[in-house]
């Protein structure tokens, strides 16, 4: 019974409280047992709140059992990635320069998640500051895959994926400045969204990633998604890039018509190396769209890879954010963090301002593709889950190339702001999850949440699952 309540969606149990069919309080001791059971495997949450949550599961309990109004996610239990700032519990950022760190205040996501009625269960691992795309720090160690320990959950809100993948919590609240979000969610076999910049707000936050980084859900189905958008979206003024709200819910935008939407699918958007067995996945999940009577046209925009772009930013804003501080704290960091903040030393202000230029190309690039079609899809990432506490994996398609080239698809869309999901699509011959991209106009999150809900009927993922865990760790590891 344990093992069926820990399956359960945010909207299953929400259903049963309300019928009285299951009370928070078992679900919430389910979940901790779960994380019990299976968190040495794994590690995917840093710090775990079990007084915490069991008085909020009583609180909702016997709000259910009064009949009274209840919010929207009364009882349901919810994990926050480490990087994003909750009051009164400690929020390192993965790092000890900030091992101690307690916030006084919610950043808005989950300030809305706790009116709501949401049971946060803890906090979950991350790389530190979130620098890179595989989760592993030198505060909590390595987080790993629930589908093969031996793995990386991707990163660098790893610790979130996971914890839904191993059926830890429902919902996790993650972030993605280049793809934290949708890696993870590829590489565990979850759906995770990354919203249009500034549908979500953020603040306050650790410095750096400030015009790349979205706050946003990891589920195990859409329509759980697009309830925590209905209460995290929306406008807040002490972020100044926060949008206006728009009218009617993402729920209600799940059951729109998709025949005859116009779809774009690029393999490599001009410059990607990928892995044969994830674009013959990825390909065949494409094509999938036709059934429901979309237009799929393969499409190849040759588009010029602004990975160069990326590291300029990511450096230049790590070395702005913890460089005068480095001397001092260099022994207590990643020392691959340690050498991106040294290396940021040498951009120049004319390097970073030349940089903003090329995005703003590129971007423009990007919107050409939309004056045609209503979508893009793309691999979510050109391999599949590689060796844990790796920062890449050796080779693509057999190539030896860049540290991130095994993940070119997903920051352009940090760059250009636009709302893209990954949704599960298919497993490797070694039963690794893969992923679809799905990216849409800008701020058209419904529209992304809909498609994405068009392809979960199409292939119904949540069926498949990594359970019990099993520990394929080796002993070198």
């Amino acid at each position: 019974m344990e093992n069926d309540l820990c399956r359960l969606t945010a909207r299953q149990l929400l259903s049963a409280y309300r019928r009285r069919k299951l009370s928070p309080v078992e679900v919430v001791e389910a979940v901790l047992q779960r994380i019990t059971l299976d968190g040495p495997k794994l590690n995917a949450f840093c710090t775990l709140l079990p007084d915490e949550a069991r008085k909020q599961a009583r609180k909702a309990e016997k709000a259910y059992l009064k009949k009274q109004d209840a919010p929207p996610l009364l009882g349901v239990p919810v994990s926050i990635k480490d990087l994003i700032f909750t009051k009164g519990v400690r929020t390192t950022g993965g790092s000890r320069l900030f091992e101690n760190f307690v916030p006084d205040e919610d950043e808005p996501a989950v300030a809305r998640l706790r009116a709501a009625g949401a049971v946060i269960i803890g906090k979950t691992n991350t790389p530190e500051f979130g620098y890179k795309a595989a989760t592993d720090n030198p505060l909590f160690g390595i987080t790993r895959n629930p589908w093969n320990t031996d793995k990386t959950p991707g990163g660098s809100s790893g610790g979130a994926a996971a914890s839904v993948a191993a059926g830890m919590c429902p919902i996790a609240l993650g972030s993605d400045g280049g793809g934290s979000i949708r890696i993870p969610s590829a590489l565990c076999g979850v759906f995770g969204l990354k919203p249009s910049f500034g549908r979500v707000p953020r603040y306050p936050s650790f410095p750096g990633w400030e015009t790349l980084a979205h706050t946003g859900p990891i589920t195990r189905t859409v329509a759980d998604a697009a309830l925590v958008m209905d209460i995290i979206a929306g406008p807040d003024e002490r972020d100044r890039s926060s949008l206006p709200p728009i009218s009617g819910a993402f729920s209600r935008s799940l059951s729109g018509a998709v025949k005859g939407t116009k779809i774009a699918w690029s393999p490599t958007l001009g410059y990607a190396t990928v892995e044969p067995e994830i674009l013959k996945i990825t390909g065949e999940a494409a094509k999938l769209f036709r059934r429901a009577g979309c237009r799929v046209e393969e499409i190849n925009p040759a588009l010029e890879n602004p990975e160069a772009e990326l590291s300029i930013f990511v450096m230049a804003d790590f070395q702005a954010a913890i460089g005068d501080s480095l001397e001092d704290n260099r022994e207590k960091m990643d020392p691959r963090l340690v050498t991106l903040v040294e290396m940021g030393k040498n951009i120049s202000a004319k390097e970073y301002v030349q940089a903003s230029f090329r995005r703003q190309v590129f971007h423009e690039r990007v919107q050409k593709i939309f004056e045609k079609y209503d979508f893009l899809l793309t691999p979510t990432t050109a391999v599949a889950a590689f060796q844990a506490g790796k920062m890449a994996p050796e080779t693509v398609a057999g190539q030896r190339l860049s540290p991130l080239a095994w993940m070119p698809f997903t920051y352009p869309f940090n760059f250009t702001g636009q709302p893209a999901a990954s949704v599960p699509c298919g497993f490797t011959e070694d039963h690794l999850p893969v992923g679809l991209q799905i990216v849409g106009r800008r701020h058209d999150d419904a529209g992304v949440l809909r498609l994405s809900a068009v392809f979960e009927k199409l292939y119904p993922w949540p069926d498949f699952v990594p359970t019990p865990v099993r520990d394929f760790t080796s002993k070198n590891n």
